[in-house]
């Protein structure tokens, strides 16, 4: 039995950036146009008017005031209002495989690795670009990865539940090492005409080097316990599968085919049961509150987040036990746990104890404790 561990991460940011302003500018101007084209309809009762979006909506809503984007000219365009993203030839490389590749560049090179030193790639990822073949393949010829690789889903969970598939690998000595890469294109399944969720998303792709701890060669967290859990549920949905239909009269723009939610009722059900998964997982690995350095929370909702750091922690968490990025990159998705985590992590100390978790649509929450060795 081998002693996993993560030895490097890595970010992709895209360039472009959408404010609170600009977005809630561009929405207006839709809902307007919206209103004027239906004055009939509303006159008579038959439809609501579309209610305005603002700056203090969203972020009181949310705690976001901004998100990365590959695309922003379409975005906030009111007669497109989604990301204008070109499409590429079979020859080219995949938009989801480049952002992939640019981030586990920057994890190798943080754990002092080549892909010569990877045996394995898993793209681990709440909405593929295509059914097959499978993205991580893709990204695994990019890099020069001799070995295998395949995709999985698990929506926002899907990095962790990554994690603990190549930490199972490790553990069992298939292989020495995995790239966990996590490439989120959420601006392109977005519903950005929809005032409750418009604001939600952004783009970006991550990507964590998992190792035999034997192998690495400089600063890591020790992996010592990973557990998921899935249980069923339609309050958070996405219907454009690969298997697209059109509506009965023969039109494709359906509703339903974008990121859907019941936002209470996701409340309501969801922060219970991320609190009790940890608060179990902690207690079966023996980890005290009290000894638990930092909690890397999947970065949906700042609200969602202080709920489950107070019940973790048993208190209120002090500035920097429970990192929040989503107020510059809104929800990534799977990569929102793995950004805070690489981007607040190296001042732990020898011992330190933290914990990484995600969850999301199925509903699905993966944690994953980690023990920081300097």
């Amino acid at each position: 039995m081998y002693k996993p561990a993560i030895t490097g991460t890595g970010v992709f940011t895209p360039e472009q950036v959408i404010t609170n302003a600009e977005l809630v500018k561009a929405f207006n101007a839709y809902a307007d146009r919206m209103n004027a084209e239906n004055a009939d309809a509303i006159a008579a009762g038959d439809i609501k008017p579309m209610e305005h979006s603002s700056e203090e909506f969203i972020f009181k809503a949310s705690g976001i005031e901004q998100r990365f984007v590959l695309d922003k000219t379409g975005v906030l365009d009111p007669d497109v209002m989604h990301p204008l993203l070109r499409q590429r030839s079979d020859d080219e490389p995949g938009v989801m495989a480049e952002m992939a590749v640019d981030a586990a560049k920057k994890a190798l090179a943080q754990a002092g690795k080549t892909a010569a030193d990877v045996d394995a790639v898993i793209c681990a990822a709440s909405n593929l670009e295509r059914a097959y073949p499978a993205v991580a393949i893709e990204i695994q010829q990019l890099l020069g990865i001799e070995g295998f690789a395949f995709d999985m889903n698990v929506a926002c969970s899907s990095a962790t539940f990554g994690i603990q598939a190549a930490a199972d690998m490790i553990r069992s000595g298939s292989i020495r090492s995995a790239l966990v890469v996590n490439p989120e294109i959420c601006s392109a399944h977005l519903e950005w005409r929809d005032r409750d969720c418009h604001f939600i998303f952004g783009d970006v792709a991550t990507a964590t080097l998992i190792e035999r701890e034997e192998d690495a060669t400089g600063p890591h967290f020790e992996i010592i316990s990973t557990r998921c859990a899935t249980e069923f549920s339609n309050n958070i949905r996405n219907n454009n599968g690969f298997l697209r239909r059109s509506r009965p009269d023969g039109v494709a723009d359906r509703r339903d085919m974008q990121f859907m939610q019941n936002g209470r009722k996701v409340f309501k059900e969801v922060l219970p049961m991320v609190s009790q998964h940890i608060a179990q997982h902690m207690a079966d690995e023996n980890v005290e509150s009290d000894n638990l350095k930092r909690v890397w929370l999947h970065q949906a909702n700042k609200t969602m987040n202080d709920f489950i750091g107070k019940k973790v922690l048993g208190r209120t968490p002090e500035p920097g036990e429970q990192p929040n990025i989503l107020q510059d990159y809104a929800n990534t998705s799977s990569a929102g746990s793995i950004i805070a985590f690489s981007q607040n992590s190296d001042d732990l100390e020898e011992g330190d104890v933290g914990l990484i978790c995600s969850f999301g649509a199925g509903y699905s929450v993966g944690s994953v404790i980690v023990k920081r060795h300097a």
